[in-house]
């Protein structure tokens, strides 16, 4: 049977793509008749871009590049969520002991108007610091990226991922606060691709959707727990195998691959929320706005 090709793309592709590496690992694509090529992009950004430029046919990425192009007129739509929830803490240098002490500091985010910037603004805004005026953003890259950063001095603090975040704790970093108390349902990564490919490809969303639905279920089935937790840590730490399951239970236990890759009301107005209060968005079209969620596909699949 030849196999209908899909290009995937994302800025990095790491812990939250766990279920796309469970589901090439057990075939369950190839049971689709899918066959997955992974482009990494660095970026985002750059991951909603290439899927506007016709580099990629899907992104799995933060949500607001698309709203921010629905809303514009443009062809992206949401049609699946890849995680509902946000898997990280706030950590910064030692010397760093609490949020207040973020005042006149440097905070490294992969983005200014996409994902981590936005929750970062969240949650410090909830300790009476504002952006701009009480701290500065530096682009300083992916999760990765930022943690070399702020080894090196070049950045204050960041919002790192499980199991990035039990790391720097172990290493004497200060970890104030986790992400997910600020803002406990959103979508963090969005499945987006273009309105014009997803009429024209519905059968192979569908197909596609149907083998990530096994794969959800698998990560989600704690039964599971060690054969996850082994392909959880060829993407995340590699060598670490006590560091890789802690991150992964933290994030399975927190509900971070939605059953069904439902896209809930909740995460939906809350992405949209926080575009509103970061600036990105005018408050009189968030109604508009959850037009760029496509449900049909997500309401076929189940079916």
């Amino acid at each position: 049977m030849s196999l209908t090709r899909l290009k995937l793309v994302g800025g990095a592709q790491g812990f939250n793509w766990l279920p796309i590496f469970v589901a090439i690992e057990r075939k369950y694509f190839e049971d689709a008749g899918l066959e997955i090529e992974l482009l990494k992009v660095g970026g985002v950004e750059k991951a909603t871009r290439a899927v506007l430029d016709g580099e990629a046919d899907i992104a799995i990425t933060p949500p607001e590049g698309a709203v921010t192009d629905y809303l514009t007129g443009g062809e992206l739509r949401i049609y699946a969520s890849n995680s509902n929830r946000l898997p990280m803490s706030l950590v910064a240098r030692p010397e760093i002991k609490n949020i207040d002490q973020l005042r006149g500091k440097k905070i490294g985010t992969s983005s200014l108007t996409e994902g981590t910037a936005i929750y970062t603004q969240i949650m410090l805004s909830g300790h009476g610091l504002s952006y701009p005026g009480d701290y500065d953003f530096a682009l300083a890259g992916i999760h990765t990226a930022r943690w070399e950063a702020m080894k090196k001095g070049e950045i204050d603090a960041a919002p790192q991922p499980a199991p990035w975040n039990f790391m720097a704790a172990d290493e004497g970093y200060s970890l104030l606060g986790e992400v997910s108390d600020a803002i406990p349902e959103i979508v963090f990564g969005a499945l987006i691709a273009r309105k014009s490919w997803l009429d024209a490809n519905r059968d192979t969303v569908l197909r596609l959707l149907g083998a990530l639905n096994r794969a959800y279920d698998f990560v989600n089935d704690r039964a599971n727990e060690d054969a996850a937790a082994a392909t959880f840590q060829q993407i995340t730490t590699k060598d670490d195998t006590g560091l890789a399951r802690r991150g992964f239970v933290y994030m399975r236990d927190l509900g971070m691959w939605p059953a069904g890759l439902a896209v809930t009301p909740r995460a939906l107005d809350t992405t949209i929320d926080l575009m509103i209060r970061a600036g990105l968005l005018d408050a009189s079209r968030r109604a508009e706005a959850a037009g760029v969620f496509d449900p049909s596909f997500l309401a076929e699949a189940g079916r």
